[in-house]
C-alpha cells in the first residue's frame, strides 16, 4: 500500500480541530479538499475518525486512541524533510505571538523587544492576553511562547522554570497597617483583600497558608490583572498580595506601599512554555534565550 504523507497532516488537524471545516482553514486548503481527504483516511484505517453528534463532529475511539502518537509521527517528519539550516538574524523575517502574564509583558517585554530589534531587526513580537480557562493555542502553533506562573501538564509541552518572585503585601499610603511596628499574620488575617485571578477565583495558597495557622481572611473582590488590583488597594483600605517584582515600577506612581508577607509561601514561580516542535527550531530557540536574559534583567529570576 502507497501512503500519502499529506494525509497524515490531515489527520492532525482533523484530530485537533474536530471538524472538517477548522482542519481545512489550519491547513489553508478549502473544505471539499479536507473532506476528500477525510473520506481517503476513512478508507485507509478502515475507520470513521470522527462522526456526526448533532451540530458537532465528535473522535471516535481509535481517533482518540491514535490522537498522541499522530502528532508525535507528523514532528518527526517535519524534522526529516525540514532539516535545521543556519540562523541569520540580519535576514530573519518572522512573527513571534507570546502569551505572556501582563505583569510580565510590562517588565519584560521591552527589554526582550530591545534585545530582538537589535539583533534581528526583521523580527516582530505579537503579546497577546492570556486567557481566563486553558486554551490548545501552543500545541496548534498559534502561540509560539507562553510565560506565567502555570506549568503546563501536557506532554508535548515544554515547561522551564526560570525563576521566580516573592510575595508581598501592597497598601494604600497612609493604611492603618503602615502605622505599627510589625504586620503580623494576625493582622493580616484580620485586613479585608483583593484577590488576582483572571479565572475569578477568591481563593489561592495564601488562605492555605493562613488555615494552618489556624486564620481565614475575608476576600471581598478579585480582579483579572494586577495592575487593576491595585487600583483597588489605591483607593480604599483593601490589601493585595503580589509578586514583588510586579510592584517596582508601579507603587511609587500610585501612592503605594510595599509591606512584607507575613507568611511562609513559595516564591511565584516563572515558567516558560512552548510545544516540542520547536524545540530544534533555531529562531524559537534564539527567541527563549533573549526571553531568559530580558526576564534575568528586569529582577524577575
Amino acid at each position: 500500500m502507497q501512503l500519502d504523507l499529506n494525509l497524515l497532516a490531515a489527520l492532525d488537524a482533523l484530530l485537533e480541530e474536530g471538524s472538517v471545516a477548522g482542519a481545512a482553514a489550519r491547513l489553508h486548503v478549502t473544505a471539499p479538499a479536507m473532506s476528500r481527504s477525510l473520506g481517503r483516511i476513512r478508507r485507509t484505517t478502515g475507520d470513521q475518525i470522527l462522526v456526526r453528534t448533532g451540530r458537532t463532529m465528535t473522535p471516535t475511539p481509535y481517533a482518540i486512541a491514535v490522537r498522541a502518537q499522530v502528532h508525535a509521527l507528523l514532528h518527526q517528519v517535519h524534522g526529516v524533510l525540514a532539516p535545521s539550516r543556519e540562523l541569520d538574524l540580519a535576514t530573519l523575517e518572522r512573527t513571534f505571538t507570546l502569551r505572556w502574564h501582563d505583569s510580565l509583558v510590562a517588565l519584560s517585554g521591552p527589554a526582550l523587544l530591545a534585545a530582538v530589534r537589535g539583533q534581528a531587526p526583521g523580527v516582530r513580537l505579537r503579546f497577546v492576553a492570556e486567557s481566563s480557562v486553558d486554551t490548545p493555542e501552543l500545541r496548534r502553533g498559534e502561540v509560539d511562547l507562553e510565560a506565567n506562573a502555570n506549568r503546563p501538564g501536557a506532554a508535548d509541552i515544554r515547561a522551564e522554570n526560570v525563576g521566580g518572585t516573592r510575595l508581598v503585601v501592597v497598601v494604600r499610603r497612609g493604611h492603618p497597617l503602615t502605622r505599627v511596628r510589625t504586620v503580623t499574620a494576625q493582622r493580616y488575617a484580620a485586613a479585608e483583600h483583593v484577590t488576582v485571578s483572571r479565572r475569578g477565583n477568591l481563593s489561592n495558597a495564601l488562605d492555605d497558608a493562613l488555615a494552618r495557622l489556624g486564620l481565614t481572611r475575608r476576600v471581598v473582590a478579585t480582579a483579572p490583572t494586577e495592575a487593576a488590583a491595585l487600583e483597588f488597594a489605591r483607593g480604599s483600605d483593601l490589601l493585595v498580595s503580589v509578586p514583588e517584582a510586579t510592584t517596582r515600577s508601579a507603587v511609587s506612581d500610585l501612592g503605594l506601599v510595599v509591606l512584607p508577607l507575613p507568611l511562609e509561601v513559595p516564591s511565584a514561580p516563572i515558567y516558560l512554555s512552548w510545544h516540542q516542535r520547536y524545540d530544534t527550531d533555531p529562531a524559537h530557540a534564539w527567541l527563549r534565550g533573549l526571553t531568559r536574559t530580558a526576564l534575568a534583567t528586569c529582577g524577575t529570576s
